[in-house]
């Protein structure tokens, strides 16, 4: 008799389980809607910032014969770095500007750091700025016009003071900060209503 209770007994075990497995088999399982992903790491820079070594030539028409402009920055390890911003560095630029006559001999090769342009300068900018770049603007009259930036050198940064630049017929310089706008796309659309 006990026997026969156990082999019952079994058999309704066996029952309970096959039927628990069938309901579990027919359940939709439901995916849940709550997602958890990590909290994104700002990308730390490996070093301090490089800016790219850049060369440029033009030409430029200037006292009535055709003068080649060379500018070429490259950045200087042995200037002292400047703090961009809290924990990120930077590496400061030295540019050389060369003019050349027209038979190829130089008429003015001089070398600027951030240092040439201070003058110019907030102490924001003197502290935490670089030679961002010095670029062939024109020629005017007996003046070749270049534009100058000391600035972030974040790619991503508009912070940055203008400055121009001034060379003249007899290798002289004049540097000042550059307070005209760039109004040559509001004049164009003024023209056209």
């Amino acid at each position: 008799m006990i026997r026969i209770k156990m082999n019952k007994m079994k058999r309704y075990l066996f029952i309970l389980m096959a039927a628990a497995a069938m309901l579990t088999a027919c359940q939709e399982k439901k995916e849940s809607t709550v997602i958890i992903a990590p909290k994104p790491e700002p990308v730390k820079p490996s070093g301090p910032i490089l800016m790219q070594d850049m060369k440029a030539e033009n030409s430029v028409e200037w006292i009535g014969k055709t003068y080649k402009v060379i500018v070429n920055r490259k950045v200087d390890r042995e200037l002292p770095m400047v703090e961009v911003e809290p924990g990120k560095k930077a590496y400061d630029n030295r540019i050389s500007l060369t003019i050349v006559r027209p038979d190829g001999t130089e008429f003015f090769n001089k070398e600027y750091t951030k240092a040439a342009f201070m003058n110019c300068l907030d102490e924001n900018t003197k502290k935490n700025g670089v030679l961002l770049g010095i670029v062939l603007d024109r020629a005017d009259g007996d003046n070749l016009i270049f534009a100058a930036s000391v600035g972030s050198p974040d790619v991503l940064s508009d912070e940055f003071i203008p400055m121009v630049l001034t060379v003249g017929r007899m290798g002289d310089v004049n540097i000042k900060r550059d307070t005209t706008m760039d109004t040559s796309n509001d004049q164009e659309q003024q023209e056209e209503d």
